[in-house]
C-alpha cells in the first residue's frame, strides 16, 4: 500500500558558513528523475567555479541518488540524502554548493555541514503533504456527461481526464480515506446511474 510523504512547493535556497567555508543549499520539487538531474546540472552550471556541487534526490518510492562530487566518500551526498529521507521527503532534489574557506572540517564535520545545510533549507521550504489516492473511472451516458463534468470540476475531487466513447468516462483521483464519501456523492449526483471502477494509486496534495 502506498504511504504518504512530504514534498516542497517551490525552489528554496539557503546559505550557511562553517569555518569560513560557504555552503549554499538549493532544493527543488522533482517529480521525475529527469527533473532532478536537470536541476542538479543547472546548479552545477550556475556555480561552475565552486569547490564542490554535491547532490542528493529522492523521486517516488524507489529512486534515491547521492553524489559527493569530490568530497571524501560518504561525507556529502549521503548525509544530504539521509536528511531528506529521515524527514519523510520525496520528489525533492537537493544541491549543496561549497566554496572552501581554507580550514579542513574532517569527515564528521563535513557530514554535519552538508546534512545540516539541507535540514535548515527544508525548515524554510513550503511543505506539501502528499497522500495516497485511488484512480477511479466514473462512466455515464452522454446525456449526463455535461452535468457530471461540471459537478466534478466544482468538487474537491481531482479530475484527471475525460474519454468520450460509447459512454463518457471520467478519470478521478480520490484520496483513499475519502473513497466511501466519493462513492456516495457520485451515486447522489448521477441518481445512481454511474458505473465506477478502481484503478491504480497516485498521490495527491492534502
Amino acid at each position: 500500500m502506498a504511504a504518504p510523504y512530504r514534498t516542497i512547493r517551490d525552489i528554496v535556497e539557503h546559505e550557511i558558513e562553517i569555518r569560513r567555508s560557504r555552503f549554499i543549499c538549493a532544493l527543488a520539487p522533482a517529480a521525475t528523475e529527469e527533473a532532478a538531474r536537470g536541476f542538479v546540472a543547472e546548479r552545477r552550471r550556475l556555480y561552475a567555479d565552486a569547490t564542490h556541487n554535491c547532490s542528493a534526490y529522492v523521486v517516488g518510492e524507489g529512486v534515491r541518488r547521492a553524489d559527493d562530487d569530490g568530497e571524501p566518500g560518504g561525507t556529502a551526498g549521503t548525509p544530504m540524502l539521509e536528511m531528506l529521507t529521515r524527514r519523510g521527503f520525496a520528489d525533492v532534489a537537493a544541491v549543496v554548493t561549497r566554496y572552501f574557506g581554507g580550514v579542513l572540517l574532517g569527515a564528521g564535520g563535513l557530514a554535519r555541514a552538508y546534512g545540516g545545510a539541507v535540514g535548515e533549507t527544508l525548515d524554510r521550504a513550503e511543505v506539501v503533504e502528499m497522500v495516497p489516492a485511488a484512480v477511479v473511472t466514473v462512466s455515464v451516458g452522454h446525456a449526463q456527461a455535461g452535468r457530471l463534468e461540471s459537478d466534478l470540476r466544482a468538487s474537491p475531487y481531482a479530475l484527471r481526464g475525460v474519454d468520450y466513447g460509447a459512454r463518457v468516462a471520467f478519470e478521478v483521483a480520490v484520496a483513499e480515506d475519502r473513497l466511501p464519501v466519493f462513492e456516495e456523492w457520485i451515486a447522489a449526483v448521477t441518481a445512481g446511474r454511474a458505473r465506477t471502477a478502481l484503478g491504480g494509486t497516485v498521490h495527491l496534495a492534502r
